[in-house]
């Protein structure tokens, strides 16, 4: 699992559902069979406050290049229950063996804000994707977001 950042208090739980409803999330709009590569960035978190960013390439037309589509979230949990909002951002086409220079680029330019992200090679293939909801306590998939 991706862990959050070093400069967090060790206390501040985050919110644990995030990370795994907005894998979901992207799942329901990107069917894994059409998934390249996922990029997953440790989350900010600061007391029961967590954000976020995945960022997904995706086939484009023709196996040349890849459309990459980042999915920003942020999630509050509070005694009324859990809030978890996902803008989901479509950064354009690249060619394949692009798209880690873009992610290297990223972290670069955030400085010290996301950290070295966790890359996933889904390959097109559902099981690859189903194994890292695996990771995830099955209780988190199932929470009700208000």
């Amino acid at each position: 699992m991706t862990e959050p950042r070093t400069d967090q208090k060790a206390d501040d739980p985050g919110v644990p559902e995030a990370l795994p409803r907005t894998l979901l999330a992207t799942r329901s709009r990107f069917p894994a069979e059409g998934m390249d590569h996922l990029w997953i960035f440790p989350p900010i978190r600061r007391g029961r406050r967590e954000r976020g960013l995945v960022a997904v390439s995706l086939a484009a037309d023709g196996e040349e290049r890849r459309r990459l589509v980042t999915v920003a979230y942020s999630s509050e949990r509070t005694g009324a229950g859990l809030t978890l909002e996902h803008v989901f951002h479509e950064e354009g086409e690249a060619p394949p063996d692009f798209l880690p220079r873009v992610m290297e680029g990223v972290v670069r330019r955030a400085g010290e804000s996301y950290g070295e992200p966790r890359a996933i090679d889904v390959g097109g293939d559902p099981a690859v994707f189903a194994a890292l909801l695996e990771e995830f306590d099955p209780a988190l998939l199932a929470v009700e977001v208000k």
